[in-house]
């Protein structure tokens, strides 16, 4: 199989993934191409690309999401491939197809492969004929009631009714009893077709006690597959993560390896090429199942790298060009702890509603072992058009319990105003209980985020102390700004910290 060097790449996607392809990209010595909404104009990685074209549009729909428009950018460029990033167009099989129609190469898995592992129906068939196991329930789409409380009551209540296409809890409704069920199922039918134009249902066993655990994989075009060992993320709001970290406390080293060949055989049933997640459920009884394949790049992927030392963009490059993966299972080692907080413009006290706003103050941690993807800086607009996603903070420190002390500091280091954001969540899982012990589950916000039960005087005192760290670094970004060498004999004062003290 001959390689094809990749010279010059469109990112069609925004912000902080943007960025952080593109800086890989350029250690590559590769060519970037952003491709950018209205919205987008002054954003960094418009400029930290070599070329940039804009999109003509300020919604996803007349941007981001339109294929031709990212072809037409891409022709245009001279780009002979295109990195989707995630969300957007990553897991759209037309945009995979269409790109390679045009003769450019997509960095990513091929379209068929999209195309099947994207419906959660087809996907469960094909890995359950591999041999991996499957959460109880249905194998085709289910449209009558009847079939569906025929289907329920074997399996037994709980049940979960989820969209065949889609993610991120649209279309997914919990059962506890028969009489939930018709409204769920009409309910869910309806999201379903509503976000992602197919309103097809299947129903599943519900998991007590559920944990999300992941596994990255690498696929090339020679058959090689390895795992890159497992995430888990369990922390989740909406059914979408807030909180990874890697390794996980739930995972014995046995487990640990039935369920990295489990990933491994997932990737082979569907002929995969490039990285990919495969996300499993494992329940309170030790016993875990398939849950989806992500054929993309995760959000969460700084955690793996932080352990493995891998940069997976890099990979993901070479194995588009044809290249053999330059590892083996056995060599793949993983050192230390990582946790990712994903730091949203969000109002953690207000049902985790997105914040719009202008990123007023933006100072980021910073330090041995931590890692902050942004995609932002001070003056920033978060607007309704797009995720309200400031940055991913990830640590790495050599123990679990060095790597959530570090993740406290960073997170009382970050400074942001101008925008409510998830940090003080953020801060009180790493200071739970059950976060610290390991033994959590996907219901960690419904059973410890109690806001009701929190003091409004804490709360508001955090926010006091938030805003004189702000006022003080501002005083001190000004006396910088100003200062100037004394003259000899020359007696001074200025307004700032001096001597324990604050003197004007």
């Amino acid at each position: 199989m001959t390689t094809r060097k990749i010279q010059k790449v469109l990112v069609a996607n925004r912000g902080e993934i943007a960025l952080r392809i593109m800086r890989t990209l350029k250690e590559m010595h590769i060519r970037s191409v952003a491709a950018y909404s209205e919205v987008d104009i002054s954003m960094p990685f418009v400029r930290y690309a070599d070329e940039a074209y804009s999109l003509t549009g300020k919604e996803a729909r007349e941007t981001y999401l339109d294929i031709g428009k990212i072809i037409s950018a891409a022709k245009k460029s001279g780009a002979d491939a295109i990195h989707p990033g995630y969300g957007f167009l990553s897991e759209n099989s037309q945009f995979a197809r269409e790109t390679e129609r045009a003769g450019i190469i997509f960095i990513g898995p091929g379209a068929e492969t999209i195309r099947l592992m994207g419906d959660k129906t087809e996907a469960r068939k094909i890995v359950a004929g591999y041999g991996i196991p499957v959460v109880p329930g249905t194998a085709e789409a289910v449209t009558d009631l009847k079939e569906a409380a025929d289907i329920a009551g074997q399996i037994g209540y709980p049940v979960l009714v989820k969209a065949a296409a889609g993610g991120g809890g649209k279309g997914m409704r919990l059962v506890t009893e028969e009489s939930e069920l018709e409204s769920s199922l009409r309910g869910a039918q309806s999201e379903a077709a509503s976000a992602f134009g197919d309103g097809r249902i299947f129903i599943e066993k519900y998991i007590l006690g559920p944990r999300h655990i992941e596994f990255q994989i690498l696929a090339d075009l020679h058959g090689n597959v390895v795992h890159l060992f497992e995430r888990e993320c369990s922390i989740q709001r909406r059914h979408q993560k807030v909180v990874e970290e890697t390794p996980s406390l739930a995972l014995s080293p046995a487990l640990r390896q039935v369920m990295g060949r489990s990933a491994v055989g997932a990737a082979r049933a569907c002929g995969y090429v490039n990285a990919g997640t495969v996300e499993f459920i494992l329940g309170d009884d030790g016993n875990y199942y398939f849950l989806e394949m992500n054929t993309r790049l995760q959000v969460e992927h700084p955690i793996t790298e932080l352990t493995t030392g891998l940069d997976i963009v890099r990979e993901q490059i070479r194995i588009a060009e044809g290249e053999a993966i330059s590892m083996s299972q056995e060599s793949i080692t993983r050192r230390g702890h990582a946790i990712e907080c994903r730091i949203y413009a969000e109002d953690v006290y207000g049902n985790f509603l997105p914040d719009t706003g202008t990123l007023k103050t933006l100072r980021e941690p910073a330090g041995n072992g931590i890692r902050v993807d942004s995609g932002v800086e001070a003056g920033s607009d978060i607007s309704v058009y797009y995720d309200p996603m400031i940055a991913k903070l990830s640590v790495w420190d050599n123990t679990r319990e060095n790597a959530i002390e570090k993740m406290i500091r960073a997170l009382d280091d970050y400074v942001i105003t101008g925008v409510k954001t998830t940090i003080p969540f953020c801060t009180f899982v790493m200071k739970s209980a059950p976060f610290r012990s390991g033994k959590y589950s996907t219901h960690f916000v419904q059973e410890n985020w109690k806001v009701d039960d929190m003091d409004p005087s804490s709360l508001s005192q955090e926010a006091l102390d938030r805003a004189l760290v702000v006022a003080a670094t501002q005083l001190l970004d000004r006396d910088r700004s100003s200062f100037q060498p004394r003259k000899e004999g020359e007696k001074r004062s200025h307004s700032g910290w001096m001597d324990g003290r604050f003197e004007r």
